[in-house]
């Protein structure tokens, strides 16, 4: 069984391909960025005329915090839906198996029903700030139906929700809330600063979850789920950012003040998943905020460049 992952330098692909190493499997394909543009459709079709995996789990993406969404919103949906597109395509027409595709819980109305089933999808408004990149999320989720409803081929879509841990972007300026967070806390902390100042009114809730966590939900997935709807993968609880912040002033041991800049955008006030279907399949996570957080800023402190001020 030949298994491609794509995307596997980032976050989310690396700890797939730690998962699978760790399962045993010993044909696993990867490609750099430099090895293989995702985004050029005839590159990628001769890839995967020469390769042909069996399998792909596809995690893939340009990503970013609100800042980045807001900013960028032409690349984020662009580049996301070439990417997507590219591979599902040309997986398929040379033999693959069953597909992974991987979306994200920012594709949920700004104002789902709180805990989010995954028929919670298209029935509402998207939250403004990450739009751009939620729609090519819900395209690809589409594409995966589409290829299941019109050639029967095995595509799943898995709606993971907030992700952390080694390999995330820990850049202020485009990383998400968590490792943003490391960074200006690690960066006072360095410097003897008396005060932090983040974004909004730390009182929209979200649930987070560790990326190595992620990853071997996903491998259960594609061992043990061939549906048509989408799969949510989360905790199943939440905090606000406020407490979130608090963990993780904690982890790195930056004893100054924490205020909000309240004219800046909180995002979706809330983002808490449904998550029994999983829970179902007999998968649940297995490391703590608070761990997970020790471990991800250990990461941090030996590999991200932000560490070294």
């Amino acid at each position: 069984m030949k298994i491609f992952v794509a995307g596997h330098r980032g976050m989310v692909g690396s700890a797939v391909l730690r998962a699978l190493q760790k399962a045993g499997c010993d044909e696993i394909l990867t490609r750099s960025r430099q090895e293989l543009d995702l985004t050029d459709p005839l590159a990628v079709e001769r890839w995967f005329a020469h390769e042909k995996p069996d399998q792909v789990i596809d995690a893939a993406a340009r990503v970013g915090g609100i800042l980045e969404n807001s900013r960028r919103p032409v690349e984020f949906l662009l580049e996301n839906t070439r990417i997507q597109n590219n591979l599902m395509e040309s997986a398929f027409r040379n033999g693959c198996q069953k597909f992974l595709f991987l979306g994200s819980s920012c594709i949920y109305p700004k104002h789902a029903p709180q805990p989010i089933r995954e028929d919670c999808l298209l029935s509402g408004p998207l939250e403004p700030t990450n739009d751009a990149y939620a729609l090519a999320k819900i395209a690809g989720v589409r594409l995966a139906q589409a290829y299941r409803d019109e050639y029967g081929k095995s595509a799943i879509s898995a709606m993971p929700t907030n992700l952390y841990g080694p390999g995330d972007n820990f850049n202020p300026q485009s990383s998400h809330a968590l490792p943003g967070m490391i960074t200006k806390f690690h960066r006072a902390k360095v410097r003897g600063e008396k005060e932090v100042v983040l974004w909004g009114t730390g009182s929209p809730r979200r649930e987070w979850l560790h990326v190595d966590d992620l990853a071997h939900g996903l491998l259960t997935l594609m061992a043990r789920y061939d549906g048509r709807e989408i799969v949510n993968v989360g905790v199943g609880h939440d905090l606000s950012i406020l407490e979130l912040a608090e963990t993780v002033m904690k982890a790195v041991g930056y004893g100054g003040n924490l205020s909000w800049d309240t004219s800046k955008p909180d995002g979706t006030p809330r983002k808490l998943l449904d998550v029994q279907k999983i829970h179902g399949l007999g998968w649940k996570p297995s490391i703590s905020l608070e761990d997970g957080i020790s471990r991800t800023y250990d990461w941090f402190l030996r590999n991200a460049p932000e560490a070294k001020i």
